[in-house]
């Protein structure tokens, strides 16, 4: 095939230098050797930055995105696509890209038009639910896979069912270095007539140096001449968690072992002529590394495709490389193990330099130019594999293939309304009513939405939700009665509470709320303290009467579990098991075929009941919880849309009792809210797209598709409007109203990452 005339432009996407991390070498790398294997090809590169200033870029990047902005994903995919690109290469791992694990990029992957093959830097065997959806979509979306070694091929079969013949196993890319010998390049780093062992790549605590340290004094007793070599800077994300408490640690361990002499840490990310420095002056090259699931690893790559003797533990990238005598592979943790390895290939200089001959025989194959043409190699096979649509698909781009635009995320208003204390009950018009007070309900929601706001990488870099999720969870501790186990709801202005208990309602939120930082929390000590609240809380809910008290606990519940799923503490699944049978017993008690529901009327965040049903039917798991669940939302669209098609929640001005008259205005948020959430949970659980068009309707009742016409949603201040009256919008911004847009708004963000549209038609 002719390069010329099939493929004259190809985007590399990933991180990119000067960006300190393994991904962007790799992508700056692959894109110059693919440039050199074909100079008549444009290459230029989509670079991610997870900093709101981005970085000193060189003329290669031609375009940015920011890692936490959606929005900035399908601005990418519009560039590509109107620039026609002829193939994307898109470098893959979890963690660099926006949303839960990495969903962001998956916008990305719909819009655009052009081949697409993937390199994949992490191949997870055992993968979370967000994990594996975001799999299997990438998996879909791309037209050929890449892996470095045969162990990624196996686990994509085995795992997630992918043809052979989609994927191309490429080693991964190294510099070319001469082969020779160590002694040429010790002096200039003052090592001359010593054993030099090394480490390198950017320091974390997977990375298990404190093995090696630990295996030293065997080492230095008997081979007096070694130094330790630990090359890298500390991970950018690990120093802003918990600065250099990794790093200080392997020092005073060195210190305590008796070993500081013989081992040096050199805290900066080198160059790559530096790095070839530092590997030529290397004898033995050691990644003691904790876990097996490592399926690709460009440290080791490097070394070994350099001559080097290697000594490694047995995750998958080593036991390949390593295997048939290329290297020592000792188990996991086990610094004798490593001491004995070490000190054997000292002692025998001979079979040292074998491995190293053979190692750099293999490495031929995987310097940058032969790697630059098999990923050549690779584009024109996705090429000839399909065509792209280019330019041309711009007239597919119609309404119904497009993502549905959602505003974009605007707290001022929920920041406004909060101070230290917590959030504030109500507003007058868009200012906060101090006479009225704090409550456990609006802090309960409040948390939840930081959390979900938090996992979901949608924050820009510059906003940070923390102060206020501390605010907040310190409101529900202090609500907390420890000798009752109940949660108080209203707080005066004064800090006064102004009852012992709350309603069992109230009780059941917080609980909502605590279950949600024990479960999806990344603050640690959030996380523990929402755990040790849920733990107090959650027994009083064994006497409650209210199906709604128990429909929060269940959502609370499912939060929970999903971080603490074996709790020896506290008998969760059995208080799941028995929430759940409360309210199937109430549909059957109630139940009929013209009255499908769970009480004499329908009140308000009805749409609850059904998704905690629905997710107990999913997860227990009960079939039958899971149908009523089901069957019930169908009921509540049924009678919450009106003729023209829109969204018209039952209104609170009377509700809805069976055999009467609905009510149908003072129409409230928290309807909506409820509505989109429980319609995405059954589109989880059944893939019916029935349900994403009911959330959308729902969703856009705040935003003008409603009895009126007029938004509830303002704009300007992020508010929302506290209800919907026959002949006008109630302009108070309070609390309940203002969260529920965010939350909906936030629960539409995430489901439209995993929620597909509808494919542009041929031309």
């Amino acid at each position: 095939m002719n390069r010329t005339t099939s493929t004259q432009r190809i985007a590399f996407l990933g991180d990119y230098l000067p960006r300190l991390c393994g991904i962007a070498t790799f992508t700056h790398d692959a894109c110059e050797s693919v440039a050199q294997a074909a100079p008549e090809i444009e290459c230029f590169v989509g670079a991610v930055n997870d900093r709101p200033e981005g970085y000193d870029y060189p003329p290669r990047v031609r375009f940015e995105l920011q890692e936490k902005d959606l929005h900035s994903y399908r601005r990418a995919a519009d560039f590509l696509n109107f620039n026609n690109v002829d193939v994307l290469c898109v470098q893959h791992e979890f963690g660099i890209y926006g949303g839960p694990a990495g969903s962001h990029l998956l916008a990305l992957l719909k819009e655009v038009r052009m081949p697409v093959v993937t390199t994949l830097h992490t191949i997870l065997r055992e993968p979370n639910a967000a994990q594996r959806k975001v799999m299997d979509e990438l998996v879909s979306r791309s037209d050929r896979l890449i892996v470095m070694a045969r162990k990624g091929a196996e686990i994509l079969r085995e795992t997630y069912q992918v043809p052979d013949a989609k994927v191309d196993i490429i080693p991964h890319g190294i510099p070319d270095m001469p082969f020779a010998g160590s002694d040429v390049y010790k002096a200039q780093f003052g090592v001359e007539g010593r054993h030099v062992l090394l480490t390198f790549g950017l320091l974390g605590p997977g990375k298990g140096i404190e093995y090696v340290i630990e295996a030293l004094p065997e080492i230095v007793r008997q081979h007096p001449n070694v130094v330790y070599l630990v090359l890298g800077a500390t991970h950018p994300h690990l120093i802003a968690r918990e600065g250099e408490r990794y790093r200080l640690s392997l020092q005073r361990l060195a210190e305590d072992r008796g070993v500081k002499d013989h081992v040096i840490f050199y805290n900066q990310f080198v160059s790559q002529e530096d790095l070839k420095e530092f590997i030529g002056a290397t004898d033995i090259y050691l990644t003691p590394y904790l876990n097996e699931a490592q399926v690709t690893s460009g440290t080791l790559a490097y070394v070994f495709g350099a001559g080097k003797a290697v000594v490694s533990t047995p995750y998958w990238h080593a036991q390949e490389l390593l295997a048939d005598g290329r290297g020592a592979l000792v188990p996991f943790r086990n610094a004798p193990a490593i001491s004995t390895a070490v000190c054997a290939l000292l002692d025998d200089p001979a079979r040292k330099q074998k491995i190293c001959q053979d190692a750099y025989a293999i490495g031929r194959e995987m310097i940058w130019p032969a790697v630059g043409r098999r990923f050549l190699e690779s584009f024109q096979h996705a090429r000839a594999d399909r065509k792209a649509q280019s330019r041309a698909a711009f007239a597919g781009w119609t309404l119904s293939s497009r993502p549905y635009a959602l505003p974009p995320l605007r707290l001022d208003h929920v920041v406004r309304m909060s101070d230290s204390t917590g959030i504030y009950q109500h507003a007058i018009f868009n200012v906060p009513n101090f006479h009225e007070g704090y409550c456990t309900d609006d802090n309960a929601r409040s948390f939840i939405l930081c959390n979900l706001l938090d996992e979901s990488g949608s924050l820009p870099a510059t906003q940070s939700l923390d102060g206020l999720a501390t605010s907040y969870l310190a409101f529900l501790a202090a609500a907390l009665n420890y000798e009752t186990g109940r949660f108080r709801n209203f707080m005066s202005h004064g800090r006064q509470w102004l009852e012992e208990a709350g309603s069992e309602d109230s009780h059941g939120r917080a609980l909502w709320a605590v279950g949600t930082g024990a479960g999806r929390s990344r603050n640690e000590g959030h996380r523990k303290l929402s755990a040790q609240l849920f733990q107090r809380g959650l027994p009083a809910v064994a006497s409650f009467t209210s199906p709604r008290a128990w429909t929060f606990t269940l959502l609370g519940i499912h939060e929970y579990l999903r971080h603490y799923p074996d709790d020896p503490k506290t008998n969760v699944k059995a208080m799941r098991a028995l929430l759940t049978a409360k309210l199937v017993k109430l549909w059957n008690d109630y139940a009929t075929e013209d009255w499908p529901w769970f009480e004499p009327g329908a009140t308000y965040d009805n749409a609850r009941i059904c998704q905690a049903l629905i997710l107990s039917g999913q997860w227990m798991p009960d079939p039958e919880a899971l149908e009523i669940g089901l069957k019930s939302l169908r009921w509540l669209v049924s009678i919450q849309k009106t003729q023209a098609g829109h969204f018209r929640p039952i209104g609170s001005n009377g509700f809805y009792q069976r055999d009467g008259e609905r009510a149908d205005f003072d129409q409230q948020p928290v309807e909506a809210q409820a509505m989109v959430c429980a319609c995405h949970e059954a589109f989880r659980a059944t893939q019916d797209p029935l349900w994403p068009r009911e959330a959308k309707r729902a969703f856009e009742w705040f935003l003008g598709r409603n009895d009126l016409g007029l938004p509830l949603y303002d704009s300007s201040t992020g508010g929302c409007s506290d209800g919907l009256h026959a002949d006008r919008v109630n302009e108070n911004q309070g609390a309940e109203s203002t969260l529920a847009f965010h939350l909906a708004l936030a629960e539409m963000h995430h489901a439209e990452q995993l929620i597909l549209p509808p494919p542009a038609p041929p031309l």
